[in-house]
């Protein structure tokens, strides 16, 4: 039944692709279309609520909502009285949400004595045709199966259209450093490109072949969507595998365009983006008129500042895949990772989480999907990150556009980043608590998984292990939490594929660290969460 699904779920794409590809936005249209979304956000949200949470049987939020005594007229008169923001809120209080874990399905939904088992595609928009699927990035059990569907990217072209405008890159050459799916940034950036005229010539790939645990769905769905794009007569470039410590052949290509041309554009993520930087160093480069952009993590300054010293200019964005672009970049920042928030197609309001392990408490998002076409429906979904929203006269075009708030500081009170891939603490605790202290003695109170940014700005991680604790080579560890990582789903490959070949995990013989206030978090994310709040 799967595999039919399937075969239906491609034919579905072959047959809407030439519909997709054939239609043209001017700037102009993009601009009124991206208005006209903002002046109908409470309308949009209303819709949504209405035919997919109230018309739909299998709704995660139905229950939620019967407990809270709320029908849908409360929700329009919320909205039309208070605002969209203030009704959320009000939701919110009363139990209407969802939290990280019940949305990547890791705890069942549980609000009072009541339980409401669902596991993380009950979320999934039920009006949704999807035409092809990849995964969200994590390490085991955190990958989330993401539907793409060619409506939603047409739904979101105007966004795209306006972010190009505005960062200067719409009609730069451009080439990307991007992995194939389950990854689905990169196939996405192809659809999307070609039908904004300007398709990447590179696409560059940190993983191929024996890097990644075989996977013949995805490797036979790859080649199928890319084979489908040309036949349509768009140039889709052959996927070349750049290791990441090859990042040189990526600057000579830049090298090459700017000689040519004076400017590229080449979306690769932060770490990436700044491996390109380092070896623009290393070979006495100047990238002036160039442009890098990614998310994939937090910007940080170090990081930033090392692309700027090239002559390059960096473009952030604050993604994740299950909303698509939650924040844009200003083009007058008060920081490296300060972002316009998208409202034309989210809504978002900050609520108090405990961070797990600690005592320490931040304003997590909580995000609600606003268009009929989202993959996801969300209705006050706590991800795990949290930050600064703010309103804020910048005098850029977003905020002549009306996209006034902003969105920084974005850190994450339980993940670890680098290289574009995530590993989601809960998930690491299992490897902590258990298979270490199984297979090199001690106990779970041995062992902590730490980030810390180094001097050069990369991201590293380290499993410190108590010195309590005799091990006959270090490398064994690691060689542990790898091939632990790869049993997992083909997510959590990525993950494992990106540190083994990033060499960006290492040992650190010392004892774990313990909170001031006597506890020990399995992940000590160093500089990331204070007692003074976001940062």
């Amino acid at each position: 039944m799967k595999a039919f699904n399937d075969a239906r779920m491609y034919a579905r794409f072959a047959f809407g692709l030439h519909r997709f590809l054939q239609q043209t936005m001017s700037l102009e249209q993009a601009r009124t279309a991206l208005l006209a979304n903002l002046a109908n956000r409470e309308q949009n949200f209303l819709r949504v609520v209405q035919k997919g949470i109230y018309g739909f049987a299998g709704s995660p939020y139905l229950p939620l909502l019967k407990r809270a005594g709320c029908e849908f007229g409360d929700i329009e008169e919320m909205v039309r009285s208070d605002g969209l923001l203030s009704a959320l809120r009000r939701l919110r209080e009363e139990g209407v949400y969802i939290t990280f874990e019940e949305f990547k399905g890791r705890e069942v939904i549980r609000r009072g004595n009541q339980e409401f088992p669902l596991g993380p595609m009950g979320f999934d928009n039920p009006f949704m045709k999807a035409s092809y699927v990849g995964e969200s990035g994590g390490s085991t059990g955190a990958g989330t199966r993401v539907s793409h569907d060619l409506d939603h990217l047409a739904a979101r072209l105007p966004l795209q259209i306006m972010n190009a405008e505005i960062s200067g890159v719409r009609h730069m050459p451009r080439a990307m450093w991007r992995a194939p799916l389950p990854s689905a940034v990169g196939i996405n950036m192809i659809i999307n490109s070609a039908v904004m005229g300007n398709p990447p010539r590179k696409w560059f790939t940190p993983l191929f072949g024996n890097d990644l645990r075989p996977s013949l769905k995805y490797a036979l769905a790859g080649r199928y969507i890319m084979n489908m794009v040309r036949l349509h007569g768009v140039k889709v470039p052959p996927m070349e595998h750049v290791p990441l410590d090859r990042a040189d052949i990526i600057v000579r290509w830049i090298q090459e365009v700017l000689r040519e041309e004076g400017a590229v554009h080449v979306a690769a993520g932060m770490s990436l983006s700044l491996r390109i930087a380092l070896a623009a160093k290393d070979m006495g480069a100047d990238l002036s008129g160039a442009v890098l952009s990614g998310g994939g993590e937090p910007p940080t300054d170090a990081k930033v500042e090392a692309i700027r010293s090239t002559g390059a200019r960096h473009r952030p964005s604050y993604h994740f895949s299950e909303a698509g672009a939650v924040g844009l970049p200003c083009n007058n920042p008060v920081d490296c990772n300060d972002h316009h928030f998208m409202a034309d197609h989210l809504e978002v309001l900050q609520f108090p989480r405990q961070v797990p392990g600690t005592e320490t408490t931040v304003d997590a998002f909580n995000f609600t999907t606003l268009l009929p076409t989202a993959p996801k429906l969300l209705l006050n979904v706590e991800i795990d990150d949290y930050g600064i929203i703010e309103e804020r006269a910048c005098g850029c075009e977003w905020e002549a556009l009306g996209l006034t708030r902003h969105v920084r500081g974005i850190r994450s009170f339980r993940k670890l980043t680098g290289e574009g891939m995530t590993l989601i603490g809960s998930d690491m605790e299992r490897i902590l608590d258990k298979v270490l202290p199984a297979r090199f003695g001690g106990s779970a109170q041995d062992y902590q998984l730490m980030e810390e940014e180094g001097e050069d700005g990369f991201t590293r991680r380290s499993v410190i292990v108590s010195p309590r604790i005799p091990l006959a080579d270090e490398s064994e560890v690691v060689e542990t939490v790898l091939r632990e990582l790869g049993r997992g789903d083909a997510a959590a490959d990525l993950a494992r594929a990106f540190m083994a070949q990033g060499r960006s995990l290492g040992v650190k013989r010392m004892e774990p660290v313990w909170t001031n206030r006597g506890k020990l978090m399995p992940l000590h994310l160093v500089n990331r969460v204070s007692t003074e709040g976001p940062p």
